[in-house]
């Protein structure tokens, strides 16, 4: 499930019981884990927009959100919204690699 700007309605939403709820870049994704428990997955959530800066900095957002959500399983890491179309190739590889060398400390 996707909503934007429905960060204030995730437990409602997390009640109807989707498999996964996608969050916009608008909502923290700790206090969103919160919000819905360990029964729903939950996707996303760094700006596109953060795309546009540099690969250090890409770097620095992609651990932010993954201290965020903490340790476990149940996140989905991808962007707030889709990839704006100049997006440049190589940030956006940064941000993949970003991902999936910060994302091990994290699991159990």
């Amino acid at each position: 499930m996707f909503c934007k700007d429905c960060g204030h309605s995730l437990g409602a939403i997390a009640d109807t019981r989707p498999e996964v709820v996608s969050l916009d870049s608008t909502v923290d994704i700790g206090k969103a884990r919160d919000m819905v428990g360990s029964y729903v997955a939950l996707q996303g959530n760094m700006d596109p927009a953060m795309l546009y800066a540099t690969p250090e900095r890409i770097h620095i957002a992609v651990q932010k959100i993954l201290e965020k959500f903490g340790k476990g399983s149940g996140h989905i890491f991808n962007l707030g919204h889709g990839v704006l179309p100049d997006t440049p190739v190589e940030h956006a590889k940064a941000f993949v690699q970003a991902v999936k060398s910060g994302s091990p400390k994290y699991r159990h």
